[in-house]
């Protein structure tokens, strides 16, 4: 029995023999199936990130999708002869998402049941019905940002850090100053809600509490003078990482409550984790107020929980609904990395 996504789907895994198109490649000429090129160029525009799973020649397959257009649309293709589950864990983490986020489209009832009960957790797809993907609410994000349309850029961008990273000579340290990596903090405004409520909606390994925020709700925080709402961005020498960070604060008389605090899982190896948290926590320190933070454990950030204990946070109540509150003392704030350059703005 097929599962149905309840969350947004981040990434959609094709087969290819009839499945993008009619007819087995290595028997002889195929076609690829009506409407498959608009439907691929839509997810894109959609920020739903594809790749491949197919059982077939890597050179042969590139050929083809390339004679289409369609080849620079799929990241790290698994054209192997391995089990379609291994290849959508490779795919997982080379993308750094969740099997859970992913879908995998394939004609043989036999290729999908080998998915679903591999126990990797990613959700499958008859090929016959591939007219109605782009009808299906989880690839349905209600907005639609520049980050979104962008999203197969970044993650291209990312590929080339890495292969930089692994043909690179140097330390992880050396290699990390060399990027130039610049982490900007701001309160967030009108124009970056729409990739706020996404990200809220998108981010699951590093989310303090996994409570999802409306653009309507968001708006209204990022107006209330009782609030903090903050952005982070990051660029380094490959380009652009887009918005990755996002914090709520509650700013109480004596006390301010860090409601919500959460990261993009794909920014972690560049040593920024901490960052936008240290920098609420100095905000706090310089306005004379206690601090606490909200947290929720859910079955995706128990390692977030982990080290904010170990960056002294204290917990000292949890509620009959799980949320905890952790407090610091404000005496041993993180030190912002040497090879990041910070950029914040006045808070008014």
């Amino acid at each position: 029995m097929l599962r149905v996504p309840e969350k947004q789907i981040k990434c959609v895994v094709w087969d290819l023999d009839n499945t993008i198109w009619q007819g087995v490649l290595a028997e002889g000429p195929v076609q690829l199936k009506d409407n498959i090129v608009s439907i691929v160029k839509e997810l894109d525009r959609r920020g739903i990130l594809q790749s491949i799973s197919s059982r077939n020649d890597y050179k042969s397959v590139e050929s083809e999708l390339r004679k289409h257009d369609l080849w620079e649309y799929f990241l790290v293709p698994q054209i192997t002869w391995e089990a379609k589950s291994n290849s959508i864990k490779n795919i997982s983490d080379l993308l750094n998402i969740g099997p859970d986020t992913i879908i995998f489209i394939d004609d043989q009832e036999f290729e999908r049941e080998e998915v679903l009960s591999s126990g990797i957790g990613s959700f499958c797809f008859d090929a016959a019905e591939y007219t109605e993907l782009l009808e299906k609410p989880y690839l349905n994000p209600r907005t639609i940002t520049e980050e979104s349309c962008n999203r197969r850029s970044m993650y291209l961008s990312e590929i080339e850090r890495k292969d930089a990273e692994s043909n690179s000579d140097q330390s992880n340290s050396e290699f990390l100053s060399s990027l130039g990596l610049t982490f900007t903090i701001s309160k967030a405004g009108v124009d970056d809600l729409d990739r706020a409520e996404e990200l809220v909606n998108r981010t699951n390994q590093l989310n303090s509490t996994g409570v999802t925020y409306s653009y309507d709700e968001l708006k209204e925080f990022s107006e209330s003078k009782d609030h903090i709402l903050l952005c982070s961005k990051l660029t380094d020498r490959f380009g652009d990482y887009g918005t990755v960070g996002l914090a709520l604060v509650e700013k109480g008389k004596e006390c301010w409550t860090l409601k919500l605090i959460l990261m993009s899982c794909r920014v972690m190896s560049r040593g920024v984790g901490k960052v936008m948290l240290s920098h609420i926590m100095n905000l706090a320190k310089k306005a004379g107020v206690e601090f606490c933070c909200e947290f929720i454990k859910t079955s995706f950030n128990s390692a977030m929980y982990t080290d904010m204990r170990l960056t002294s946070f204290i917990p000292h109540s949890t509620s009959k609904t799980g949320l905890i509150i952790l407090s610091h003392d404000l005496c041993d704030i993180p030190r912002i990395p040497n090879h990041i350059k910070l950029i914040t703005e006045e808070l008014k």
